[in-house]
């Protein structure tokens, strides 16, 4: 019986000793894996800029602050989305334009359907003033998809975002 009980004590210290190496490895793995970062209101678009959470608060801030509304529509799994946010938030000038504009980034449509004039894509880029009308004067160089932007497409964007604030200026 002793035995029994010699065998059972030393199996039992043979698992033990199995699982927590087993345990030291995964803690090995995970330690080299690279970190992610939480997700941000930027959605890699531009971490250092000031971006609302809703459209409603976009809305809101834009009247409040006198400042144009700028409002990315794309979705996280879209090669053209992820092109675009790649060449927009690497840009400097446009980086630094865009602390100018209440800015809002949006992986869902909304109910809005002003913000959708010529159908629903991605990505497509709006301009909404401070009195809230949507800018449909100000488009990208497509006839089918009047506010698409392609990562070539960046020098247009630039301009239109100065356009948006140019007439803002004259305007009121």
């Amino acid at each position: 019986m002793e035995k029994s009980y010699t065998s059972m004590f030393l199996l039992l210290i043979a698992i033990s000793c199995a699982l927590a190496k087993d345990a030291g490895k995964k803690d090995t793995k995970e330690t080299t894996a690279k970190p992610k970062l939480p997700q941000t209101l930027s959605r890699g678009w531009g971490d250092q800029l000031i971006w609302t959470q809703t459209y409603e608060e976009a809305l809101f801030r834009a009247k409040h602050s006198n400042k144009p509304l700028m409002i990315i529509h794309h979705l996280d799994d879209c090669p053209h989305s992820q092109a675009l946010k790649k060449v927009f938030a690497e840009h400097k000038d446009i980086q630094k334009l865009a602390e100018k504009f209440i800015l809002l980034n949006l992986v869902y449509e909304t109910t809005d359907k002003n913000l959708s004039p010529d159908g629903q894509y991605v990505p497509r880029i709006l301009f909404i003033d401070p009195s809230l009308t949507v800018r449909a004067d100000i488009t990208g160089r497509y006839s089918n998809r009047l506010y698409a932007y392609e990562p070539s497409d960046i020098s247009l964007l630039y301009s239109n975002m100065q356009k948006a604030l140019k007439l803002l200026k004259t305007e009121l």
